[in-house]
């Protein structure tokens, strides 16, 4: 048997001291306080030593040797291999209500009453791609920590929690995959909609006319000066479902990118630095990386059929 990952003593130890009771004549007391362990532990360490020698000093299994009324293996077999209930779906106390069943199957029943991965019913994916730029632009928001010095990601310190966060704001368009991007301070409905100023304006520079914006149901987009902001424009604004992420799947997909390949690609001493990076990878992924969405085209490439 190994050493116990949480054992506060090595077999050395222990073998220390029973020998300072044993041969040294220490107290079992003395010999606790001496290894920082409490007598009842020492006084366990000597006793198997006497009884078993050094074999006796390493770690034994927890194992009980005798459960209370084990289930018998015939039943655990039912439970795992049930064609029937697997079908249709039984619940788990239906199942340890079973004739036959002792009173400890209902938990057995429950871990394995589940079915399999290839049976459970998952929704269908349907991707979508709206035909022209412009026709909908997805937005969404994602939480960074504060640069204040190289963090423990990078092998520095600990960060510290007083630092406050980030939040990095995502304005990507459904079709060309165009992005724009900003780091600012928070994420409330004025910071929303100053940003959503600035990305029509990064838009409207590149001819694109927005007429549709996607967001999840966030405090910022059901504010009343960001939804105020759309209506002025005369663009319409779509939501997401609750819980339903995937809707609003190709700004999830932009926010993962900018974690993998920008905010925690390489060190940063600051934020702002950070920020001054974000500049440059958005005009790398707008017009140098070849998107897998868009069988190896660049963003910039949709914008400019």
């Amino acid at each position: 048997m190994g050493q116990h990952g949480s054992a506060r003593l090595s077999v050395h130890s222990r073998l220390t001291i029973a020998d300072r009771v044993i041969v040294q004549g220490w107290t079992v007391s003395a010999a606790a306080a001496a290894a920082n362990v409490s007598r009842q532990t020492a006084s366990k360490w000597v006793r198997r030593f006497r009884d078993e020698g050094e074999a006796g000093l390493r770690d034994r299994s927890t194992r009980p040797l005798r459960v209370h009324r084990r289930i018998a293996m015939e039943l655990v077999r039912a439970i795992e291999h049930p064609p029937a209930h697997r079908t249709a779906r039984a619940a788990p106390d239906r199942l340890g209500a079973r004739p036959g069943c002792l009173d400890g199957l209902f938990d057995l029943a429950q871990a394995r009453a589940a079915p399999p991965q290839a049976a459970r019913a998952t929704p269908e994916v349907i991707r979508y791609e709206w035909p022209a730029p412009g026709d909908l632009v997805h937005l969404d928001t994602k939480k960074l920590g504060r640069i204040d010095g190289v963090g423990k990601r990078f092998g520095g310190p600990k960060r510290s929690r007083t630092l406050g966060w980030d939040h990095v704001h995502v304005a990507i368009d459904d079709h060309s995959r165009l992005a724009y991007a900003e780091q600012l301070p928070d994420e409330h409905g004025v910071t929303a909609a100053a940003f959503l100023d600035r990305a029509l304006g990064f838009f409207a520079g590149r001819g694109i006319t927005v007429a549709r914006v996607m967001t999840d149901n966030g405090s910022p987009y059901v504010s009343h000066v960001f939804t105020g902001a759309l209506a002025d424009r005369g663009i319409r604004h779509l939501r997401t479902r609750p819980y339903t992420p995937r809707t609003n799947g190709k700004a999830e997909a932009m926010v993962k990118i900018l974690i993998n390949s920008w905010a925690y690609a390489r060190p940063y001493e600051s934020s702002d630095e950070r920020a001054e990076a974000l500049v440059a990878f958005l005009d790398f992924y707008n017009h140098e990386r070849p998107h897998g969405g868009l069988n190896g085209e660049r963003p910039i490439d949709r914008v400019r059929q």
